[in-house]
């Protein structure tokens, strides 16, 4: 039988579709690209606003419209905060929820036995254990990533991943440096570590430093990067030790949301626009030349015209080489979906715009300023690839299909750098 996976949102969604596609490989599935005909397909959903909820329930009619016969899968965040919007998509022959995935086996041989719906989401607990799971390679791609947290315990005013998610637990040490070792002598040169509330990781004593070292061990692992991370967990003692870590990536994620102050005490927030610049600010001295990028969200409830002027305003003056911009979503259950002063649509819409424009300004003078230099690049697909700092290089000429190789920057566009295989 074929399997497809489709899979939206985080890097953790996209760990976790690995996980699964592992499962059933063993499980004698052959694993196919999700535009191919299959007889199971997995859609592991997002829920970070409701655009993907809505992507979500729109893949699902689809899959189940092209593919009748074919049982479709419905797991990830989406069913898992919202059970019952879940079960009120009759296209979805198996809804499980991420804290059921290690049940997808079960579950697919109990609906082809009966060809009855099942419905198997179940709530996360307080306590609950870091779920057992590890991967061997990473179909497709050229880095591999490893899942060693999940769970958020913020509660940020916006957002529904506490309970899509529930509370933070981390993988062991152990299991991290055993899982990097394995990706390595499975020939992947870069090791990316994510988790819902990265920065939150901690096993025991352990914590986010140790856990790059763990990555790091293996001689062939060359590269360690971190995914998103939250402002106020990087303390000066942190920063200090993985300016240590010679394979980490000179990159670093960190989620702003707004520059504006009041907005970020109505997202319950943990810092202020001075402690985000400080922190940004010792970033670039404790790693020269390394880049930022963030989230930057745009039309919060009560966010007037000044509030957004000043968040644009920081933004610019922060100089992030990539910014994610996207407008304010409600989310049933938050805080925020109940506040005063919602922002109409048109507002947000124009808002993003604006904002978006902005950065994309502040990266095409990054990318230009990349121009003459020479940089090491990861190649990937297509003669394309990433620099250590994340910075995209497109290849011209001829270039290996994979591995490094040292790039002369001769051009930039708005996307990208452009160079030529130094010899």
């Amino acid at each position: 039988m074929k399997a497809a996976l489709y899979t939206l949102g985080c890097k953790v969604n996209q760990y976790e579709s690995q996980v699964m596609a592992e499962a059933l490989a063993a499980a004698g599935y052959a694993i196919v690209d999700a535009s191919e005909k299959a007889d199971v397909y997995i859609v592991n959903s997002c829920t970070v606003t409701s655009e993907s909820d809505r992507k979500t329930r729109q893949i699902v009619r689809r899959l189940k419209r092209q593919n009748p016969d074919a049982a479709v899968v419905l797991t990830g965040c989406m069913p898992q905060a919202y059970p019952d919007a879940a079960a009120d998509l009759p296209e979805a022959d198996v809804v499980l929820g991420n804290r059921s995935n290690d049940r997808l086996i079960d579950a697919l041989n109990a609906f082809f036995a009966r060809r009855e719906r099942l419905l198997l989401t179940e709530a996360h607990q307080s306590g609950d254990p870091f779920a057992p799971c590890a991967i061997h390679s990473f179909y497709g791609r050229t880095r591999a990533e490893i899942k060693i947290e999940d769970g958020c315990n913020r509660f940020c005013a916006y957002c529904a991943i506490p309970y899509a998610r529930g509370r933070v637990r981390s993988k062991r040490i152990a299991d991290i440096r055993t899982e990097a070792a394995a990706l390595g002598d499975a020939g992947y040169a870069e090791i990316v570590l994510v988790g819902i509330n990265l920065s939150a990781y901690a096993d025991g004593s352990s914590d986010l430093c140790d856990a790059v070292l763990a990555a790091s061990e293996k001689s062939a692992v060359q590269r360690v990067r971190l995914g998103s991370l939250e402002p106020d967990h990087l303390t000066d003692d942190l920063l200090e030790r993985l300016a240590n870590c010679e394979k980490l990536c000179p990159q670093f994620h960190i989620s702003l949301q707004s520059g504006c102050d009041s907005t970020l005490r109505r997202m319950n927030r943990h810092y202020t626009a001075d402690e985000y610049r400080e922190l940004c600010g010792k970033l670039r001295t404790r790693f020269p030349g390394c880049t930022l990028s963030t989230d930057i969200m745009v039309g919060f409830p009560g966010e007037t015209e000044d509030d957004h002027a000043a968040s644009l305003a920081f933004a610019r003056e922060i100089g992030f080489e990539k910014a994610h911009v996207f407008p304010y979503s409600p989310r049933s259950g938050t805080r925020a979906a109940e506040m005063p002063d919602q922002v109409p649509k048109a507002v947000k819409e124009r808002r993003a715009a604006e904002m978006i424009h902005a950065m994309n300004e502040v990266r095409s003078a990054f990318l230009k300023s990349c121009v003459g230099r020479d940089v090491e690049v990861l190649v990937e697909e297509d003669g394309c690839g990433h620099t250590a700092d994340y910075t995209p290089v497109r290849i011209i000429g001829s270039c290996p299909a994979s591995g490094f190789v040292t790039v002369h920057v001769t051009d930039a566009d708005g996307e990208s750098c452009i160079g030529v295989v130094k010899p």
